[in-house]
């Protein structure tokens, strides 16, 4: 199974961005790139890549201890970025990010310890990616929309494990699909 960690936006907050995006896709050139849709949109605490099958037992109860360990905290979408030269534009994060920062790295040290190949660590950076790109493009413009953009706050109280099936159709522009196989309550444990 190809699984990730992730913290997923209640569907309010996901339908107050889908208005922002909807404004980003009217820009010039927009057409041009790859928008991931609603049921995509989450923020990626820790990436496993391919887990078999006997290792999501371990996973799962590693990052329900996690949970556990965590406490529930306050979010909210808001800003905008983009990596790679705009190959990848995003949300940003306000609220309590020291927490979400906690969590992300309890998730990868869950995947780690259950012997999941996790590959270099790098310092978590929240976001929630809403288009992707093949090629460099002028990020400014989409910038400029997502920077006043801020949703409402939300308490994150759960921690998802999510699984992608990646498109096999062959279709250009299809979507990998998310399915949740694990969902852990925040806080409850010392």
């Amino acid at each position: 199974m190809r699984l990730f960690a992730a913290v997923l936006p209640p569907q309010d907050v996901a339908d107050e961005l889908a208005l922002r995006v909807a404004e980003l896709r009217r820009l010039p050139g927009a057409s041009s790139l790859r928008w991931t849709l609603m049921p995509g949109w989450h923020f990626t605490l820790a990436f496993y890549g391919e887990v078999d099958d006997l290792v999501v037992a371990d996973l799962s109860e590693r990052l329900e201890r996690a949970a556990r360990r965590t406490p529930s905290f306050s979010l909210a979408l808001h800003g905008g970025g983009q990596f790679g030269h705009g190959r990848v534009l995003w949300a940003g994060a306000a609220g309590d990010l020291a927490v979400l920062r906690l969590l992300a790295e309890r998730a990868e040290a869950a995947g780690r310890r259950a012997g999941v190949e996790m590959g270099e660590h790098r310092r978590y950076k929240a976001h929630l990616s809403v288009a992707r790109s093949r090629e460099a493009v002028d990020a400014a413009p989409y910038m400029e929309v997502l920077d006043g953009f801020a949703s409402r706050t939300w308490t994150v109280d759960e921690l998802a494990l999510v699984r992608s099936n990646l498109p096999t159709s062959g279709v250009p522009g299809e979507q990998p699909r998310y399915e949740v196989v694990g969902r852990w309550a925040l806080g409850g444990g010392g």
